[in-house]
């Protein structure tokens, strides 16, 4: 059965998701979920495809052959383990060959077996689509150490959708974000992964986001996304300084010290020469919450600029005595709702 990539992906929480394509194509970027069965290694794709190039279509399909064939009782084998319930999704490139081969295979071992239509190529196309259409977003602002992600995560669990950007970036955003976190997709599979988050939010009447710069780490938002996360409405919390700087402590003061020593260094120069000077003696002294205080003096500058590109219109400022996450939360819902009901009015 051909599913197109919509249908795709609403299959892919129910079923094992299978992608033949190449390790290094895989590497690149896949749909999130799927697990790699490469029908050719990348050595072996390489050379099909000079024959193609070389010969042409029958040399390279027989060659094709040759090396699947030894391989063909250890897919079945594979799709076993990947897929107990016998229930899978197989792409490659284009839809072609390489998951048509495949899913003859596993059907004739019993598999229930659907693929995509165009292949990942079509997922691509897919992704970027859901990039250009025009949601209703409502972002998270705040200065640094605010508790944006925090807060974020708080809605999520309260049943609110939620697109976290930097979890799928794998990077907090600043010069101390890589800390704690895993390695970076490439930008191809970071797209891949906010694409297919929002396919599973399409129906959200509104959806929450962190105020962010256009890089994260080494990747970027989407420009069609991006330019809609600088229209949206943003929810701006202010909380007090000694709460900020017990968020970052949290969040980084028990890093390695070498690590938060390299992000220090990444932004000593951008600091007071007196402050930097400072924060590197207390960093070695082990007093990270004067570390963070030090910090956000250029944070601040950098939010500050930041907030004031926005319509003044379209911040809705509120200033906290405490970080009480919780009612944090609540009033952060109900401002939601007054925005887009009076959207709905207008």
């Amino acid at each position: 059965m051909i599913c197109t990539a919509p249908e795709f992906a609403d299959l892919a929480g129910r079923m094992t998701l299978v992608d033949v394509r190449s390790p290094g194509e895989y590497a690149r970027g896949h749909i999130p979920g799927a697990v790699s069965m490469p029908l050719f290694s990348d050595a072996e794709r390489h050379v099909v495809g000079l024959t193609y190039a070389h010969v042409g279509k029958d040399a390279a399909v027989k060659v094709g052959l040759e090396l699947v064939g030894p391989k063909l009782r250890s897919f079945v084998d594979d799709a076993e383990s990947f897929a107990p319930s016998r229930e899978v999704l197989v792409y490659c490139w284009r839809g072609g060959m390489r998951s048509g081969s495949l899913s003859w295979l596993l059907a004739t071992a019993g598999f229930a077996v659907r693929t995509l239509q165009g292949g990942y190529k079509a997922w691509r196309r897919y992704a970027r689509s859901l990039f250009e259409e025009q949601r209703r977003y409502v972002v998270v602002g705040g200065a640094t150490g605010s508790g944006k992600t925090k807060l974020l995560q708080s809605l999520e669990e309260a049943g609110e959708a939620v697109l976290d950007l930097e979890r799928d970036a794998c990077h907090r955003g600043s010069a101390f974000g890589r800390i704690g976190q895993s390695e970076q997709p490439t930008q191809e599979h970071f797209e891949n992964r906010v694409a297919y988050r929002l396919h599973h939010l399409r129906t959200a009447k509104y959806i929450w986001m962190e105020d962010e710069s256009r890089g994260i780490g080494k990747v970027e938002i989407p420009e069609p996304l991006w330019k809609q996360l600088l229209a949206a409405p943003v929810f701006h919390m202010r909380v007090p300084t000694e709460h900020r700087v017990a968020n970052l402590v949290e969040d980084y003061g028990n890093a390695p010290s070498a690590e938060l020593n390299d992000a220090l260094s990444r932004i000593a120069r951008r600091l007071r020469p007196e402050y930097a000077r400072e924060a590197f003696a207390a960093l070695s002294e082990g007093r990270t919450g004067r570390v963070a205080e030090l910090c956000l003096e250029y944070y601040d500058k950098y939010y500050a600029r930041s907030i004031d590109q926005r319509e003044p219109r379209n911040i809705f400022t509120r200033t906290y005595t405490t970080f009480d996450l919780p009612a944090i939360s609540v009033d952060a819902r109900t401002i939601a709702r007054q925005i887009v009901d009076a959207h709905n009015v207008e």
